[in-house]
């Protein structure tokens, strides 16, 4: 029974120790730091601060590439072509011969209607003077006048189509395939050729009307097309529709781009960047510092006691890799792009540097 007793005493000492010793353990947690690793360690994380810089916001639309100008080269009376003064595909100046359509027959009517004109303009005479005399009737009169007029719009007539067989370029362009041949009879509105002017080109595109608020005459816009896939050609709006089509619920813009080169042709299917506004000041933080809970967007930020700080922000534009801060932050401030799945607000961490920001073996000295 003595035996029984004291093995009991033992075994409640046992108890004892135990218990004292594991509340000493937990007296050692609690000198950790609030919220960090594991006895106040600083957790390592790669952090950038906030640039600022400039971002364009801009629209992306397809359309296509048309010519300034653009004709059909149409003989206005017929004839034979006698001759032809460019090349298919050759920059041509204004008032620059393209087509002669033989005039042999239009001259002969010219000088026919010159001597029916000099008959007429004897007659004229001398029935003035007898109708004075009252020699002849007023009806007669009143005839020869009106003869004489006859002749001289007949005369005016063959002019202005002998003007005609003179084809001529109506502006400086580029002309296209020819149609006709030398010696070709052609009947009146027959297609000859053509003629664009290419510099500057239009880009045709219709946008949707919510946007149409922000858009104004002389906005800069971007084009790339299937020929350059890495260049860009700029220029600018010059028209905006004062309607939207009631089906599509878009308004048709036009813009002018220069292409002196002319490497840009009518018909080209474009992709366009019309850039609405231009913030210079905007602050920007990588993409990958941003955490989404529901619908609203965090990020952490470094303190000045190298502690991890939530920060609720509100994104603007969103670009490679990059994005727009609009509120929540401010320029300079460290907010961290890696190590934030380990921390939580008010985490001791340390900040290391980004490899991304690190000088490359060609940079080094």
């Amino acid at each position: 029974m003595r035996f029984k007793n004291s093995l009991f005493v033992l075994c409640g000492c046992a108890v004892l120790i135990s218990t004292f010793v594991v509340s000493g353990c937990g007296s050692d947690k609690k000198g950790g730091h609030p919220g960090g690793a594991m006895g106040g360690f600083a957790m390592n994380v790669v952090a950038v601060p906030v640039k600022i810089q400039k971002i364009e916001e801009k629209i992306s639309l397809v359309g296509n590439l048309q010519a300034d100008e653009s004709i059909e080269i149409k003989n206005q009376i017929a004839g034979v072509i006698e001759e032809i003064g460019f090349s298919e595909g050759q920059a041509v100046e204004q008032g620059q011969m393209l087509f002669v359509i033989d005039a042999g027959k239009l001259k002969a009517s010219l000088a026919q209607a010159q001597a029916s004109l000099g008959l007429a303009q004897t007659t004229f005479a001398r029935l003035s003077t007898l109708i004075k005399a009252n020699a002849i009737s007023q009806q007669e009169f009143d005839q020869a006048t009106s003869d004489l007029e006859a002749c001289k719009a007949q005369i005016d007539l063959i002019n202005a189509q002998l003007k005609e067989t003179q084809i001529t370029a109506s502006f400086a362009g580029i002309t296209g395939d020819r149609k006709v041949s030398i010696g070709q009879f052609v009947n009146q509105g027959t297609l000859l050729t053509t003629l664009i002017k290419q510099d500057p080109m239009k880009a045709e595109f219709r946008i949707p009307e919510r946007f149409l608020g922000q858009l104004k005459e002389g906005q800069g816009i971007e084009v790339t097309v299937a020929a350059y896939p890495d260049e860009t050609f700029k220029g600018e709006v010059y028209f905006i529709d004062s309607q939207v089509d009631e089906l599509t619920r878009t308004a048709l813009i036009k813009a002018k781009l220069p292409n002196v080169d002319g490497r840009l042709v009518r018909g080209m299917f474009a992709n366009l960047n019309l850039i609405v506004s231009i913030r210079q000041q905007a602050l920007v933080v990588p993409e990958t510092a941003l955490m989404m809970k529901s619908d609203d967007v965090f990020v952490f930020v470094v303190d000045s006691e190298n502690k991890a700080q939530m920060k609720k922000v509100k994104v603007g534009i969103r670009m490679v890799g990059q994005v727009e801060i609009l509120e929540g932050l401010t320029a300079g401030e460290n907010v961290i792009v890696e190590g934030y799945q380990k921390i939580g607000p008010g985490s001791l961490v340390k900040i290391k540097t980004d490899k991304s920001d690190k000088p490359s073996e060609e940079s080094k000295p």
